[in-house]
């Protein structure tokens, strides 16, 4: 729900084809057959509020710019207040907050997208991805109404002015690509079969704890079905993030996604953008620019951005980087599954908890004997190996093929 400096790829019509209906607890009891639904279909069976356009003037005040809190191609996403149990519109400061997205009047293709949202939120539910409690559409207006997510998009925090003021620190970028990568395997699972095909900083949100959650699912498709290898689409998503099999051939797997969440992870690790034209020439994309630094240990710290600079260890960083090597690698095959890359994250979290927790205690015993310990400044060593996949840490990366604009 928030803007990104990176360009757009055209998108096409979704289908919602071959999704299994076995989805446990996860999902609404809703039947989702095996053939493209009709857009009344898709509104009847998303067991979510339809708002009138009255209701969600009355919840953000008129959508007044005060209440604007995102703005991007869709339209703006405007903060606003709801009853919890009624979810009629409530005062401002009570019951409870809601984000509304509201569409441009561009025609077709934003509708498209808009009912591509309702399709598959309607139905995955999951900790990690966003909550969406409501939809508008009432003449020319297309609105969705969302949990609101207080701490804004990983993108802002990350690169927008205030983040230098407040960068967040390494324990919550892990923690926060960790909850990301929980929400990817997820849709990724028998359960769900869907290829999110957008996964960038933007749409991942954080709440008031950080933690992530997937959004916008405008581009979204179902997984191959009947033992098909790939689905095969328009090229669609963002410059920078798609992967370079899926730019050449519109063959889309869940490795495309993937190869997302390794760009994305470069993103965290550094602080730079997957694409930014401002760079000096030769690092306008962060990939090629990265490559030379992550195939050698001596040269791969310097990628990392410097204002975490002396919140991780070396054997963390090294697994930061091995598990974000592996998921760009330039052949689907030896990319690891999401489920793989949430173990090997899960492992990164737990070790650094034992860092900081030695830390801590070190600091303690400092404090009661008023010197420092001998071991006080050094990172105790991780008894846990990350491994992902089956490309060794720090083998030379196959090169991307450039993507045209």
């Amino acid at each position: 729900m928030g803007s990104c400096c990176s360009s757009r790829i055209k998108a096409e019509s979704p289908d919602r084809n071959g999704l299994k209906s076995n989805y446990g607890s996860k999902v609404s009891s809703a039947s989702v057959p095996s053939t493209p639904r009709t857009e009344g279909e898709i509104l009847q069976s998303s067991n979510m509020k339809c708002f009138t356009f009255n209701e969600l003037k009355t919840a953000t005040r008129n959508f007044r710019p005060d209440s604007m809190v995102g703005e991007g191609g869709f339209g703006s996403v405007f903060k606003g207040w709801v009853e919890e149990n009624s979810l009629k519109a409530a005062k401002p400061g009570t019951g409870l907050v809601i984000a509304v997205k509201r569409l441009n009047q561009e025609g077709l293709q934003g509708h498209r997208e808009w009912l591509t949202e309702i399709d598959f939120l309607g139905q995955l539910k999951h900790p990690n991805l966003v909550r969406l409690i409501g939809y508008c559409l009432e003449d020319d207006h297309r609105l969705l109404v969302y949990e609101f997510m207080s701490r804004g998009s990983l993108d802002n925090h990350l690169f927008r002015r205030a983040s230098y003021f407040q960068p967040l620190s390494w324990s919550l970028r892990i923690k926060v690509a960790l909850g990301a990568a929980k929400g990817l395997a997820f849709l990724h699972s028998d359960e769900a079969r869907v290829i999110y095909r957008d996964f960038k900083t933007s749409n991942i949100l954080l709440d008031s704890s950080y933690n992530a959650k997937l959004s916008d699912f405008g581009l979204a498709k179902d997984g191959p079905a009947n033992d098909r290898s790939h689905v095969s689409t328009r090229v669609m998503g963002t410059f920078g993030y798609a992967a370079p099999e899926y730019m050449a051939t519109g063959h889309l797997t869940a490795k495309s996604d993937v190869y997302s969440f390794g760009v994305v992870m470069l993103e965290m690790l550094s602080g730079k953008r997957a694409v930014d034209q401002n760079r000096p020439s030769g690092e306008h994309n962060l990939v090629e620019w990265a490559k030379p630094y992550l195939t050698s240990k001596r040269k791969v710290l310097q990628i990392f951005d410097s204002r975490i600079e002396g919140q991780y260890s070396v054997s963390e960083a090294l697994k930061a980087v091995n598990i974000a090597i592996q998921c760009i690698s330039n052949e689907p095959k030896y990319r690891p599954t999401m489920k793989e890359v949430v173990k090997a994250l899960e492992h990164l979290v737990e070790s650094d908890s034992m860092e900081r927790s030695s830390h801590s205690r070190n600091q303690h015993h400092r404090n009661l004997n008023g010197r420092s310990s001998p071991n006080a400044h050094k990172h105790p060593k991780s008894p846990i190996a990350v491994k992902v996949g089956k490309a060794a840490p720090f083998s030379p990366l196959p090169s991307p093929s450039p993507i045209r604009t």
